[in-house]
């Protein structure tokens, strides 16, 4: 954890993001500078450029004389991130096939059985967050930064859907008390077998099943403790 004052304004970006991906900032949360500014130990105008590049970003709306929340996507904007996604991915699947490596596959491997044990313990959200990685991991192997980059917005976009319309569903669970993660470990095992055009599928078909089983009906939210949030040690979130 990065000492107060030391923070960099990567570093606390780095940090909302993975705050809002570990689902622990809701949607329409409002993020007062003045809170903020403390909890990392800066002074706000350390914050505003952090909270312009989460708006530019479509993680975060700013509000003329109304200031920053996080942002509560509508159902249109939910639909086009997943239409997005289905375009970009499997390109991303291709050029991970090209370029991974046993031990790259590995990872993946790891990542599944994690997701396998949080659904097992009860914890959707870590296995949201898992699932999150997973895509984000196949996205840094395939080397193609402007695509990869897009993702990583739109995971973070994901997150807040999956947080306002996934919470009543069984978003990436599709069938109870079965393997939540199956549709990943089809996907690996094709890769692993060099069927690239069976692979992209795989992925089109795995995003359109998550977004099937989103319900857009808005859930009731809570203001969060930033003290607590942001002074917990993240190994993401080093200032550097």
């Amino acid at each position: 954890m990065a000492e107060p004052g030391t923070w960099t304004e990567e570093g606390i970006y780095q940090r909302m993001v993975q705050t809002i991906r570990d689902h622990q900032l809701q949607p329409g949360t409002k993020l007062v500078e003045d809170r903020l500014a403390s909890a990392f130990g800066v002074s706000r105008t350390r914050i505003r450029p952090v909270l312009a590049r989460l708006a530019g970003e479509q993680v975060v709306t700013l509000t003329p004389n109304r200031g920053a929340t996080v942002a509560r996507p509508t159902e249109q904007e939910s639909r086009e991130v997943f239409e997005v996604r289905r375009l970009i991915e499997p390109t991303l699947v291709a050029a991970f096939m090209e370029r991974a490596t046993t031990a790259e596959l590995l990872a993946l491997d790891r990542c599944i059985a994690k997701e396998e044990v949080a659904r097992a313990q009860g914890d959707q959200l870590l296995a949201i967050r898992l699932a999150g990685e997973f895509h984000l991991h196949i996205a840094a192997v395939a080397q193609h930064q402007t695509l990869g980059r897009i993702l990583g917005e739109l995971v973070s976009r994901t997150s807040l859907i999956l947080m306002t319309y996934g919470q009543h569903s069984r978003a990436l669970s599709p069938q109870p008390g079965g393997c939540g993660c199956r549709d990943h470990q089809a996907l690996l095992d094709a890769m692993r077998l060099g069927e690239r055009r069976l692979a992209m599928g795989l992925m089109q078909e795995h995003l359109t099943e998550v977004e099937a089983q989103l319900r857009f009906t808005l859930p009731a939210g809570e203001s969060p403790d930033f003290m607590a949030l942001f002074q917990t040690p993240y190994a993401s979130a080093a200032a550097n």
